[in-house]
């Protein structure tokens, strides 16, 4: 939850004459609260309420018509948060599995793992990689990579991790399941978070599908799998950058179980080890953070993110290439329902949000419900072909201006 001069905004140059106060400057810092949403109400005073608590964040650059190429290259990272809850310590608060070194609080913890996909185009000439500045479309790699290595193995022990899932790329989808090559193509994994806010419950699912900028974090449990192999292999079908061949669930939207693309190798060791971690097979009734409660809104808003003389527009508007344009301003802390939709044909957009995160209330027409992946709170609404969500949001505690955006890198790229 962070303050609008510290947003990372598209046009925040240096030096920049529309900002004296930092006209001379060649950096400046930034500065991240780290507190939830809601701290300046008197309620939440100060801490915020705790079921807006964030977890898997992420940090990229964002200049205005570079992004999607300065990510491509890499100019991107993890930003993890813990608190009393959610402690990355598996003994205490939701026992989710971590386990700290007790002798350096900064060491990556234990069997929580962060695991960055992306996918790049490398000359086979060269060997550079390639970026296609004049596709509008969007840019889809040969390529995968997990972490910065291209389809690489990871050795765990027989027990339950953590791994938070990130699309960190410009323009591919995923829908990924956990395989071991033969007779298991969907070993079931347990989804807990949706672009780093905790469900109110962890839910049981034999894939995650995520579009760009989405994270996902589940627990897998290696125990039944000692001494085997493992794969995420990713089976949706994308052609092109415009999105995926078809929606998530439609026939033909999937690749058959084995001809899609590895991503990532579990080796899983054998013998026994200490795991300390909940089992949610065995607790059932296993809750996380309460969802936040919903007042009528203030004003109804619709968000259209279509195509126009070749580029990208919203509501028929292309982005202001020095940010100057105010498109319209909301009352601080008052509810506002956003309808976003997508009729750009055979384009798909996840829609960003900056600075608050939403509720999705209905997608085409159809009630999120608790127990639905949907049901929790996002920052990221992917609108697949010519589908519609209307997601609840108030933006509190800051004010100031932040941008809204499709994290198909190369749709922002091209206003």
């Amino acid at each position: 939850h962070t303050p609008s001069e510290s947003d990372g905004f598209p046009c925040d140059y240096y030096p920049d004459p529309a900002r004296p106060a930092i006209a001379n400057a060649s950096f400046y810092d930034h500065h991240y609260p780290n507190v939830c949403a809601g701290f300046s109400t008197q309620k939440y005073w100060g801490a915020g309420d705790v079921n807006e608590a964030l977890a898997t964040c992420w940090y990229h650059d964002h200049r205005v018509e570079f992004t999607a190429q300065n990510v491509y290259k890499g100019l991107a990272g993890f930003y993890l948060l813990y608190n009393e809850w959610d402690t990355g310590d598996e003994t205490t608060g939701y026992r989710l599995p971590g386990v700290r070194d007790p002798d350096d609080f900064y060491a990556p913890v234990q069997y929580d793992i962060p695991l960055y996909l992306n996918d790049k185009v490398f000359d086979p000439a060269s060997g550079y990689c390639y970026f296609d500045l004049f596709n509008t479309d969007g840019i889809v790699g040969d390529k995968f990579m997990v972490n910065g290595k291209i389809q690489p193995y990871l050795e765990v022990e027989p027990r339950r991790y953590r791994f938070r899932i990130l699309n960190g790329g410009a323009s591919r989808m995923y829908q990924i399941f956990l395989t071991d090559k033969a007779a298991n193509p969907r070993i079931p994994v347990w989804l807990i978070a949706n672009d780093g806010n905790l469900m109110p419950t962890p839910k049981k699912m034999n894939n995650v599908a995520l579009s760009m900028a989405e994270r996902r974090d589940i627990v897998i449990d290696f125990a039944p799998w000692a001494g085997k192999t493992l794969y995420f292999e990713n089976r949706l079908r994308q052609t092109d950058g415009r999105g995926s061949d078809e929606n998530i669930g439609e026939s033909g939207s999937l690749y058959p179980p084995g001809q899609g693309n590895f991503l990532l190798q579990f080796r899983v060791k054998s013998g026994a080890v200490e795991d300390n971690s909940v089992n949610f097979e065995t607790n059932p009734g296993w809750t996380f953070y309460a969802m936040p409660p919903r007042e009528a809104p203030r004003v109804v808003r619709t968000l259209r993110f279509e195509r126009g003389n070749g580029e990208w527009q919203i509501n028929g508007k292309f982005f202001p290439p020095h940010c100057d344009v105010v498109r319209f301003r909301v009352q601080q802390g008052a509810p506002e329902e956003w309808r976003l939709v997508n009729d750009s044909g055979g384009w798909m957009h996840p829609v960003h949000i900056h600075f608050e995160e939403f509720q999705t209330i209905r997608r085409n027409g159809t009630l999120v419900k608790s127990g639905n992946a949907e049901y929790c709170r996002k920052d990221v609404s992917w609108l697949g072909h010519n589908e519609t969500t209307r997601v609840y949001i108030r933006f509190r505690d800051f004010d100031g201006r932040y941008p809204i955006h499709c994290h198909n890198l190369v749709h922002e790229a091209h206003a």
